[in-house]
């Protein structure tokens, strides 16, 4: 196997696994020594792929691949909540809209997928830079979740019902992306 095979087979490991892979561990299936591997990541990621190092091995930067639009509400207080939940079991907030009977959708991109994005979004409310959609729609907006799983999506689903976040059944309907929802 030459190092451009090698690397693709790297690139396949690292795909389809669900948890980080040591080096050392890349080098037993491969073959060769840790340092071989180690120049693999650093070509790799030379030719712009997205390899992250974590203590417990190497992950791919994959984009997520499935995603869920979550019908919320909750108090203002709740907010920090309601955004950890979603990073906590591995999700990426993607946007945050809303329905309003006037102006139609209203959205913003969020992109947070770590608690320290959710410490500055909260910074940057509190210091006055915007204000939270869901003041707008008596608390009630919607979430794009992005997840790598669909198992991931059906946890945090779970916990927003548990946590009493999720918007009830009856206060659901159809999401129109293209904003000719007659709710406020």
């Amino acid at each position: 196997m030459n190092g451009t095979e090698r690397r693709e087979q790297i690139l396949s490991i690292l795909k389809n696994s669900e948890k980080p892979v040591p080096g050392v561990e890349l080098a037993r299936i491969l073959h060769v020594s840790r340092q071989v591997i180690v120049q693999d990541m650093a070509l790799l990621r030379a030719n712009g792929v997205e390899i992250l190092s974590t203590n417990r091995g190497y992950v791919t930067a994959e984009e997520h691949s499935c995603s869920r639009v979550f019908k919320v509400i909750h108090t203002e207080k709740q907010v920090e909540e309601e955004l950890n939940l979603y990073v906590d079991f591995g999700g990426k907030v993607e946007d945050v809209f809303v329905y309003h009977k006037v102006y139609g959708v209203i959205r913003a991109d969020m992109n947070i997928k770590s608690r320290m994005d959710v410490k500055r979004y909260l910074q940057d409310i509190s210091e006055g830079k915007s204000t939270q959609l869901m003041k707008l729609t008596s608390n009630y907006h919607y979430h794009t979740i992005s997840a790598e799983r669909e198992e991931i999506l059906d946890m945090i689903q779970e916990e927003l019902e548990k946590r009493g976040f999720l918007a009830k059944l009856q206060d659901y309907e159809p999401v129109d992306f293209w904003g000719t929802s007659e709710e406020a």
